[in-house]
């Protein structure tokens, strides 16, 4: 959940605090984004802090996963080394500390460069034994979010064709009985770091058990196309399931997407004209445009 503005002082004064305790050097915090989780840069130490309010433990399992990742020499961002690998709780937050990253050089990330990271990070992740949630769980979280939404925001024949595509799709997907690992669970681009070193992965609290095509569906198509091994099928199921499950986010209560509707107006009608079904990237571009093609 996004922290309210009224608390964001508070919050970065928590990091401050946090990293000052641990030695070292903070004077400056520089607030870089607040979607689902506060982002600060802590200067001159150089760390990029991540805050969210206390009590949300996917933190904690975060920073774990973030570990074992790093030890597969998996391409994800670093803690910060200089301080226990941890979660830290502060005045009603809860820390966690990462290596900042200066961004590359400006350009275009490179379709087989993204597929090649996406391909070592789904190895690294095979040598794992973590308990996490599987795919289905997310699935019904956004019925969940689709049952209870606003009649104002989700009439019922958009209600009903969320619902239905999530629930036949998920018990399609199950059905098909592939192989399943851990998952980043939402790779798109917004989730992968251009840096000097290469492409790495964030935002692992979204990491989730299911079919390597759930993750390839949250990527441009270039990317899909490249990675090894692909079940056609399967991919096309996944993107549609995913269509339908960012859809439901779009209309929850407190989503703070930019333009969350004309997001959802276009997901809804993505689904509603059918296969072939479009990359996630593909429609996200249409809602930005407002809708016209």
């Amino acid at each position: 959940m996004k922290i309210d503005a009224s608390d964001v002082r508070r919050a970065v004064a928590a990091a401050m605090l946090t990293a000052s305790a641990l030695d070292l050097a903070v004077d400056d915090a520089v607030v870089l984004h607040n979607s689902n989780k506060l982002a600060v840069r802590l200067l001159p130490c150089d760390v990029f802090a991540r805050i969210a309010h206390a009590g949300r433990e996917v933190a904690r399992f975060e920073v774990r996963l973030a570990h074992q990742l790093a030890g597969a020499e998996s391409p994800v961002a670093a803690l910060e080394p200089r301080v226990a690998a941890r979660a830290y709780e502060q005045d009603g937050f809860v820390i966690t500390l990462w290596t900042y990253y200066e961004s590359a050089p400006s350009g275009e990330v490179s379709s087989d460069d993204y597929a090649r990271a996406l391909e070592r990070l789904h190895a690294g992740m095979r040598t794992l034994d973590v308990a996490c949630p599987h795919f289905t769980d997310r699935v019904e979280e956004a019925e969940q979010v689709v049952a209870s939404s606003d009649d104002r925001l989700l009439g019922d024949l958009d209600r009903e064709l969320l619902s239905t595509t999530l629930r036949d799709l998920r018990g399609a997907i199950v059905d098909r009985s592939t192989v399943e690992q851990l998952l980043h669970g939402e790779p798109h681009a917004g989730n992968v770091l251009r840096t000097r070193t290469g492409l790495r992965f964030i935002d692992l609290e979204t990491c989730c058990r299911g079919p390597v095509e759930f993750d390839l569906a949250h990527v441009p198509e270039q990317v899909s196309e490249r990675y090894s091994g692909v079940d056609q099928q399967l991919l096309d199921a996944c993107r549609c399931l995913v269509l339908a499950m960012v859809a439901a986010w779009r209309f929850e209560p407190g989503d703070q997407f930019p333009n969350r509707r004309r997001a959802g107006r276009e997901l809804l009608r993505a689904l509603r004209e059918g296969p072939p079904w479009p990359a996630l990237d593909v429609v996200t571009r249409r809602a930005e445009a407002g809708g016209a093609r």
